[in-house]
């Protein structure tokens, strides 16, 4: 008798889980703009006003043009310990002539999407190169318990004591001289 209930209390469990009430709640993400909204955009007669009034500001801009604009939008949901799937992902570009009339409009999708991956390449920086050695001993020597006790004082009403040079890191100076 146990046991055919513990089978179906599995089973009902089992059909409840693929239940809409436990699916992932869909997250919308940057600019919302419907079909109905850019299909009443017309190239060639619509402006940039029109573009505004019916889809608001664009997300971006093109980088080197600014009469490109780009209204980009996604749903995604969460899944445990990883990052948010992409359910659906749309890309709105408006180009406009100088004269602020709609020139062209494109829509993009996930298929239309290039990936792109990281180069393992490492870029060269100027600057000293220091050892653990000098690492540990560059400050040998500047710390001063009395500086603050034997300072002579200035207008300012800062204290300027013996071992107060401002020269090591930190204080715009040298730095290390081993």
């Amino acid at each position: 008798m146990r046991l055919r209930k513990a089978v179906s209390l599995i089973a009902v469990l089992s059909l409840v889980s693929g239940c809409s009430i436990f699916s992932p709640t869909p997250v919308p993400r940057g600019s919302l703009v419907e079909a109905d909204d850019y299909d009443q955009l017309i190239p060639g007669s619509s402006t940039r006003a029109d573009a505004i009034d019916l889809m608001g500001s664009p997300t971006t801009r093109g980088a080197f043009d600014d009469n490109t604009w780009i209204y980009i939008s996604m749903t995604t949901y969460l899944r445990p310990a990883n990052f948010p799937g992409i359910d659906k992902q749309q890309v709105v570009v408006l180009n406009f002539d100088n004269d602020g009339k709609l020139k062209t409009l494109r829509t993009l999708n996930r298929k239309d999407a290039r990936p792109v991956s990281m180069i393992s390449q490492v870029t060269p920086t100027p600057g000293t190169s220091i050892n653990i050695l000098q690492q540990i001993l560059g400050n040998v020597g500047r710390y001063n318990p009395m500086q603050n006790l034997m300072g002579t004082g200035s207008a300012t009403g800062q204290s300027q004591g013996l071992g107060n040079s401002n020269s090591g890191p930190g204080h715009f100076g040298s730095g290390n001289t081993l």
